[in-house]
């Protein structure tokens, strides 16, 4: 598409104004110019678009079906304008602001207890920190530095190794009432919880036994290990998750493992970042920092 058939930033603004106060009068008077001014960005955009936007009804403006489509759209683009906006404004200067990406349930037991301190030593680097589950383009999401479950590849990136797991079950003390655990099939008396990043856990843990059951790919699935922990904690069956994210409720005895195997993934913990990235100070910060902490 040409340029002169892309809208200007004016003229999405001045519609969005408009259509949100259904009033060219209002929507002049937030943007600071004149009526006729904002009427005739409207007119532009409508021109562009070749579909009316507003329409009169006894003096009164209305979208239409093409503007109210079209009022979602625009929204999104300024939206993006204003976010990557900010995001310059923040890269580069004395405060920068490092994106990190982490698994839910890792950082929450096993990042963030190693941050602590962090802003003490680097008080220009502000931390902004996400989920991610899926797998994502760490360029196209502006995510500098990524924590993740896996071989430890990660395109265009340096990954470092921080910590491999091992798998256990896990149950609530209550859940094994008037039960005895005698082999690794008697569990299926209770709702294996299954997790939607390890779909094949349960089938692996029984196979590296020597043991198979048609329960393995039963019961309720969650998206984290931490509603999968909740809800064995609640009682709710028995969840099989990394031992180090359950530990703090095992020395609690909120959780018990009812049967001792453990076995461990072939995968690992990663940190990585990218490749074009490795000498830029708050990443090299943040990564000394974690490193330091690896256990």
């Amino acid at each position: 598409m040409s340029r002169r058939h892309l809208p200007s930033l004016a003229g999405l603004q001045c519609f969005e104004a408009a259509a949100r106060h259904l009033s060219f009068t209002r929507a002049a008077d937030e943007l600071s110019l004149t009526q006729s001014a904002v009427s005739k960005q409207v007119a532009q955009l409508e021109s562009i678009l070749e579909h009316p936007l507003f329409r009169r009804i006894r003096r009164r403006l209305h979208l239409t079906p093409e503007g109210a489509i079209y009022l979602g759209e625009a929204r999104k683009i300024l939206a993006q304008v204003e976010m990557s906006t900010r995001y310059m404004q923040s890269y580069g200067g004395e405060a920068d602001v490092l994106n990190v990406a982490t698994l839910p349930t890792f950082g929450a037991r096993w990042l963030i207890p190693r941050l602590n301190g962090f802003r003490f030593r680097h008080p220009n680097i502000n931390l902004n920190i996400s989920n991610r589950v899926e797998p994502f383009d760490m360029q196209q999401e502006r995510v500098e530095v990524a924590f993740f479950f896996g071989h430890g590849a990660w395109p265009k990136a340096e990954c470092i190794r921080l910590l491999e797991e091992e798998i256990v079950p896990v149950c609530s003390p209550q859940a094994l009432e008037g039960m005895r655990v005698e082999e690794p099939l008697a569990l299926t008396r209770l709702v294996l919880l299954q997790s939607a990043t390890r779909p094949e856990a349960w089938h692996d843990w029984f196979d590296a036994q020597g043991q198979y059951t048609e329960h393995s790919y039963h019961g309720p699935r969650f998206d984290t290990f931490y509603m999968a922990l909740r809800a064995a904690q609640a009682g709710c069956g028995v969840a099989l998750v990394p031992r180090f994210l359950a530990q703090e409720e095992i020395d609690e005895g909120k959780l018990v493992v009812p049967w001792s195997f453990s076995l461990k993934s072939r995968d690992a913990y990663y940190m990585a970042y990218p490749e074009h990235m490795a000498d830029l100070y708050k990443v090299r910060a943040f990564i000394d920092w974690i490193r330091e902490r690896i256990v």
